[in-house]
């Protein structure tokens, strides 16, 4: 088994007005290339990783644009097909202070929303992987994508293959007819590393739990007892404290053992967008490379450098993360 990260989600494109303009203030929009999966992806490739990612895109130049900002990274897309459908699209309005962010969805009928099993040879495409990682906003999309997933979830568990699950509900998908706690539950049961919390579990178990330390614990081993196969449960918390003032912690239960990270603050937020998925990266990356303790620390240091940088992608490297772990985040020139 070699060291490969395999990705799997939609390839999304997101407009905002620019600054912190409201979209009837604006008639300007920019543009970013994104995706929860491609993010992570994207930022574990500018770490030095070797990332291959899964997804459709459309057969048009939008299709090709994206294309070509994914393979900017070096991820490699031979398993990215292209069909007649548009690619799904996003518009967020960048809150301020008081003034919340929104976020509107145009991705039900999209390019990823068309994905078939049949197109990805799973065999293929998991060979040499230490980690595959998928969310659930992918099987919330359609029914393709669900098939696709599970599909791959099954091979990479008879190829003994970590496989690392973040199972993001969201409300505004399973538009296609099946339970989305139901279908999370059970490929969450196909997984081996939990990204998520107390809200996450109750939400696939159908439970309630409380959010602090105890109930964290309680809600894990709950997880571990109907998903055996999970055998490591990290979580990230967030405060907002306004639209521009965040703090992140990390925490974690491994084998029974519970630990925690330190608060990290941030006070000049820039885009929020893409924070959880830059722990996602940063603990694949800090799996890859370090204990479980200092994996959870350098994750929770990733999820606060990302705040402060635009876009849907976390372009800091590795050694940038370390700095910020490290305690050095006073800001300083570097000469």
């Amino acid at each position: 088994m070699g060291s490969k990260i395999l990705t799997f989600g939609e390839v999304i494109m997101r407009l905002s007005p620019p600054g912190n303009k409201t979209m009837k203030q604006s008639h300007e929009m920019e543009f970013f290339f994104g995706g929860t999966e491609l993010n992570v992806a994207s930022s574990l490739a500018t770490m030095g990783c070797d990332v291959t990612h899964i997804s459709n895109v459309s057969d048009d130049f939008v299709g090709e644009s994206a294309l070509s900002f994914i393979k900017s990274f070096g991820i490699n897309t031979t398993f990215i097909n292209k069909n007649e459908h548009p690619l799904g699209l996003y518009f967020l309005e960048v809150g301020s202070s008081v003034r919340a962010s929104r976020i509107a969805y145009n991705r039900l009928n999209g390019s990823f929303a068309n994905i078939k099993p049949e197109q990805i040879d799973w065999k293929k495409a998991l060979e040499g992987c230490k980690y595959f990682h998928w969310t659930g906003i992918s099987p919330g999309i359609s029914e393709g994508a669900y098939e696709t997933l599970k599909e791959g979830l099954l091979t990479a568990r008879k190829m003994g293959i970590e496989v690392t699950t973040d199972p993001a509900y969201r409300s505004n998908l399973w538009k296609y007819g099946k339970n989305g706690n139901e279908v999370l539950k059970e490929l969450v049961s196909y997984s081996t590393i939990f990204i998520g919390g107390v809200n996450e579990i109750n939400e696939i178990l159908g439970t309630q739990f409380s959010s602090d330390q105890q109930g964290f614990i309680e809600a894990c081993e709950e997880l571990k007892k109907q998903c055996p196969s999970i055998h490591k449960i990290f979580d990230k918390i967030r405060i907002g404290v306004t639209a521009s003032s965040q703090q992140t912690q990390g925490r974690a239960l491994i084998n029974g053992n519970y630990f925690e990270t330190k608060f990290l603050e941030i006070d000049n937020v820039v885009d929020r967008i893409g924070t959880g998925d830059a722990f996602a990266a940063g603990l694949i990356y800090g799996l890859l490379n370090f204990d479980d303790e200092k994996a959870l620390n350098f994750a929770n240091a990733a999820c606060a450098i990302k705040h402060t940088i635009l876009g849907d992608v976390n372009y800091c490297s590795a050694e940038d993360i370390l700095e910020v772990m490290a305690g050095n985040s006073g800001g300083r020139i570097k000469r």
